[in-house]
């Protein structure tokens, strides 16, 4: 029997992610003199679910899931919340279904991810924050329908819009409006949003009318006050900040004669894809501190809307290597992913750190084994723009090996495409020594048949 053992040791040089993904000692040889440390989703090496499912591969910890969600529930406990997972980040029916299981709500900014929310669990939709700055009267009529908490409405029009279809259906709609602080956040600009010039929220200098308006139409509920302000923020000024300016919205709101219910901070908590993640709890605790501070005394029910953080580290996109190829001494790694399964590197130049799910380990003698070089890890997409990382310094693979592409549990597989007619990957959900396949992989004639 092949022995194994855990290994304390970082993922090529950063902090491992556990409970997720921790590498593991296998002993290999006739007189078992060395040992290579294997890649695990839990207690599952990934080699075998590369075997038995194939790649390109998306692979979860629900472990990890949950226990990140744990984080925020303790770290908020001592004032009324509900944390509101951001569907966005990973839409995945099973994974919604883990998370409403352990008692998460939803933020959702679409009519289909309402629905997706609703196949998970359908008695969800009390617990449901209907966000988004296009929202179409469609949208509208089947969240007022199911009845959701909450609508953060982003425009005077979409306003009248949702008025009108709450007095079609004599169905009260209870709203909060999305200010926009104007608060800069240090994060990509595509996904920065607190800024008056970006085409999110109300700004606050006009949100104070706009109330007052809505609460003289006999199916409009003034309830909350809501805040976003962009996405994958590692600071936590900026939230503090914005809910300063909420928190003097609400005195204001309330001084005349508006009942405010719900403050909806939003998401944006970051995560570490490059340098070593904090220990979590504490950095979530940080988060908490930041943002309850200014809210004290308020007696609000807060709503946060955290996606990023609690599914990103939880996933890994696993590849394996097709062609090692060298141009002019310029060397490629040619692996079978390509930008349509993640497109973060693409999209925004994002870092994902990528480690072999086989590291070789020191002989007897105590020599390493491991060579590094420089490469690029580049997919078959015809686009130079199909990479995942260049000219980044890796131990060396050969061709069949595997990679495994790290953080990939937010913004990956719910932003990829067909791209190139790629079928999208499989998903699988890890707990333990189970796994379960969330989402089978796509046939090329899948691709087509609905065309005509």
């Amino acid at each position: 029997m092949t022995r194994r053992s855990e290994v304390t040791g970082p993922l090529h040089g950063y902090s491992e992610r556990p409970p997720g993904f921790v590498l593991h000692e296998r002993r290999k040889g006739l007189l078992r003199r060395s040992a290579d440390s294997v890649l695990h989703c839990e207690a599952l090496p990934l080699p075998k679910l590369a075997e038995r499912y194939g790649t390109p591969l998306y692979v979860y910890s629900a472990t990890a899931i949950r226990e990140r969600l744990g984080a925020f529930e303790n770290a908020f406990h001592d004032v009324p919340h509900t944390i509101c997972y951001s569907v966005k980040a990973n839409s995945n029916v099973s994974i919604l279904r883990l998370l409403a299981r352990a008692g998460c709500g939803f933020d959702v900014v679409s009519g289909g991810e309402l629905e997706r929310v609703l196949a998970a669990d359908r008695r969800m939709a009390t617990k449901i924050v209907f966000s988004g700055v296009g929202k179409s009267r469609d949208e509208m009529t089947a969240a007022l329908k199911v009845g959701v908490l909450l609508f953060n409405v982003e425009s005077e029009s979409e306003l009248w819009a949702l008025a009108e279809r709450a007095t079609q259906l004599r169905t009260v709609a209870s709203i909060a409006l999305r200010v926009n602080p104007d608060v800069a956040a240090d994060t990509h600009p595509y996904i920065s949003t607190g800024l008056h010039k970006h085409k999110f929220g109300v700004p606050v200098g006009s949100a104070r009318a706009l109330y007052a308006k809505a609460s003289g139409v006999r199916y409009l509920k003034v309830a909350g006050v809501s805040v976003h302000i962009g996405s994958q923020i590692t600071d936590v000024a900026p939230f503090a900040e914005a809910v300063a300016r909420v928190a003097d919205i609400v005195r204001e709101l309330r001084a005349d004669g508006h009942r405010i219910d719900y403050v909806d901070t939003g998401g944006g908590l970051g995560i570490a894809y490059q340098e070593p993640e904090l220990e979590f709890e504490e950095y979530v605790a940080k988060y908490a501190r930041a943002v309850t501070t200014h809210l004290r005394g308020l007696k609000v029910h807060l709503l946060l809307e955290p996606g990023r953080a609690i599914v990103g580290p939880a996933g890994v996109l696993l590849t394996s290597v097709i062609y090692r190829k060298e141009n002019d001494g310029k060397r490629f790694l040619v692996v079978d992913a390509a930008m349509n399964d993640l497109i973060r590197p693409a999209l925004y130049g994002a870092y994902h750190e990528i480690v072999p799910v086989v590291r070789p380990g020191k002989s007897a003698t105590g020599s390493s084994a491991t060579k590094t070089e420089m490469v690029d890890v580049v997919g078959p997409v015809c686009e130079s723009g199909d990479f995942f990382a260049r000219d980044r310094e890796l131990p060396r693979v050969e061709e069949g090996d595997l990679l495994a592409i790290l953080d990939a549990g937010a913004y990956g597989m719910a932003l990829a495409s067909n791209y190139n007619t790629r079928p999208r990957p499989a998903e699988v959900l890890v707990s333990g020594k189970t796994v379960k396949i969330i989402r089978r992989r796509e046939k090329v004639r899948e691709l087509y048949s609905a065309e005509l």
